[in-house]
């Protein structure tokens, strides 16, 4: 029986805009874009997980919100879930396995070349910024 990991990705929005963290490795995957996460440690819960690999990989504190449905093969054993995140303190900085950040509004998701298995995930998250930006209500969250 083979085990499944689960590697966590963050929809991280804030003034209805969404992060895209572009890869600086491994070399295959450098210069695509992706949501910021990474792999759920033994004993760790995804949410936890994603609290965790935001704050190595961008500085940041955030809570998990909630998980957008589905889940994207990575490579053989390894599978995607992707969880709403509210930053919670601090500014994003690119620190680790990333070398530039973009700030986007719904519509110009197509503006940077996203890793194949997270698209499904932020058309998903664009979605729910427009739909919340079409209510007119300040603030509103993903």
């Amino acid at each position: 029986m083979t085990t499944v990991r689960v590697v966590v990705g963050a929809a991280v929005c804030a003034r209805g805009r969404l992060l895209a963290a572009r890869r600086s490795a491994p070399p295959a995957l450098a210069g695509r874009w992706e949501l910021p996460g990474g792999k759920v440690e033994d004993g760790e819960s995804p949410e936890q997980a994603l609290v965790r690999e935001l704050r190595e990989e961008l500085g940041v504190e955030t809570a998990a919100e909630e998980r957008i449905p589905g889940e994207w093969v990575l490579r053989p054993g390894y599978v995607l879930q992707v969880w709403t995140a509210r930053l919670v303190s601090g500014k994003p900085r690119p620190l680790e396995d990333h070398d530039e950040l973009r700030w986007l509004l719904p519509g110009e998701e197509q503006q940077v070349d996203w890793l194949d298995q997270d698209r499904p995930a932020v058309a998903e998250a664009m979605r729910r910024l427009a739909a919340r930006a079409a209510t007119g209500i300040p603030g509103a969250r993903l």
